[in-house]
């Protein structure tokens, strides 16, 4: 691609222009000079809409039951009952996780579980007789709740496919709640695909579980898994299709860019994962096509040793991140120490804050159910972020004068 037609794309882009999609797939060519001036773009657009703020999410991980009927190549968070490691974890359980959590200042419960395991696994519904139930979405209610009522730690749940009706119910006792889209590509089912054996990842039914939140009004967080096969064409179109979801609906709140790492246990284990121009040019991209105002992130943890160069691509969060529990889907990528993501943050002249699973700008009624109120006013300070005295146990140096404000 010719530097001109970069220039031209990038100052239309500058001056309020969102790319078409052909003008995204020019810009995933760009090289040298070109990709500086790509991610200094998207860097200011962030800067004009975000200000100097890079925010996280205080969690605990909560991997309520790692049994799924899905069979992804890249996974090694499912398992069968007769496995080493197969656990479903009991209500006392979460709850002793959410109050040590919630004693370190942790203001987020991520739920995260296999898909419908009780569809393959007769001992799934064995576990769920002995409490009157039939689904695993029942379980995962009822967890949830009383952790938000018992621990008063805001659920946010990723429970794979769901139908409007367990939306609403779900949205009762979840601020939030997320879904990956990871792509659009159906490619990815075919024999040898990263999704061949995983049908609850079909790129239809994961959208319409998206656009069903919408339409319920929940605040909801998506995102892209790169390096799982798809290609550049692949990307963009997902990009697109979450844009134009978040143009019908308004209620995607956050979107992660998310880097594929083999593992040996893995059937991709043999595939090289996304090279850092990989995830920042993604990155930038994702932030151009889907604008200033979103909030975008990429996890610190899959990038142990380069995680603030996301900063020059535009992100302007973090995600999630435990001082008490591990990552569970990728437990070989430990969470950076929070003082050392305060630091690095800081050091690349941005200030670091601690947010809520929901976003302070959907903090409103049109979202946030009657209910949900108390807990997240209980949490939340003027701005919409984690009151600065639960803050101060994570982040010493929150307010201090050497951190960059906005």
């Amino acid at each position: 691609m010719q530097a001109v037609v970069v220039d031209t794309f990038l100052q239309a882009i500058r001056d309020g222009k969102t790319p078409s999609r052909e003008e995204a797939l020019r810009l995933a060519n760009a090289r040298g000079d070109e990709l500086e001036q790509l991610l200094e773009t998207a860097a200011a657009l962030r800067d004009r809409h975000k200000g100097r703020t890079i925010t996280f999410s205080p969690k605990i991980f909560i991997p309520l039951t790692n049994l799924c009927r899905d069979f992804c190549g890249y996974c090694t968070f499912r398992k069968a009952p007769d496995e080493a490691g197969a656990k479903t974890m009991s209500i006392d359980e979460v709850l002793a996780v959410a109050r040590r959590g919630k004693l370190l200042g942790c203001t987020e419960a991520l739920f995260s579980l296999g898909d419908k395991p009780e569809a393959i696994y007769p001992e799934m519904k064995t576990f769920l007789a002995q409490f009157g139930l039939k689904r695993t979405l029942d379980y995962l209610y009822d967890a949830c709740k009383t952790a938000l009522e018992q621990i008063g730690i805001l659920p946010h749940a990723n429970p794979g496919i769901m139908g409007a009706g367990d939306l609403k119910r779900l949205k009762e006792v979840n601020p939030s709640m997320g879904l990956m889209l990871e792509s659009t590509s159906s490619r990815l089912m075919l024999p040898g695909g990263a999704h061949d054996n995983a049908p609850d990842k079909k790129p239809s039914l994961r959208l319409r579980t998206i656009a069903e939140a919408g339409k319920v009004r929940i605040p909801f967080t998506t995102g892209i898994l790169i390096g799982i096969g798809e290609s550049w064409e692949d990307r963009i179109d997902s990009l697109f299709a979450i844009r134009e979801l978040n143009e019908r609906y308004g209620h995607i709140q956050e979107v992660i860019v998310q880097n594929f790492r083999p593992k040996a246990e893995i059937p991709m284990r043999d595939r090289p994962e996304p090279d850092r121009v990989d995830m920042l040019k993604t990155i930038a991209l994702a932030r151009l096509i889907l604008g200033g105002a979103m909030n975008l992130q990429a996890p610190p943890n899959l990038t142990p040793e380069g995680y603030p160069m996301y900063l020059r691509a535009g992100i302007n969060d973090w995600g999630g991140v435990s001082p008490l529990t591990p990552d569970f889907i990728n437990p070989e990528a430990p969470w950076p120490a929070l003082v050392e993501l305060e630091k690095r943050t800081r050091e690349a002249g941005y200030a670091l804050r601690a947010r809520l699973p929901i976003y302070p700008e959907f903090i409103t009624n049109e979202f946030v159910p009657a209910g949900l109120r108390p807990h997240i006013e209980d949490l939340s300070g003027p701005d919409g972020l984690v009151q600065e005295r639960i803050e101060r146990r994570m982040l010493p140096r929150a307010g201090a004068e050497s951190a960059v404000h906005s």
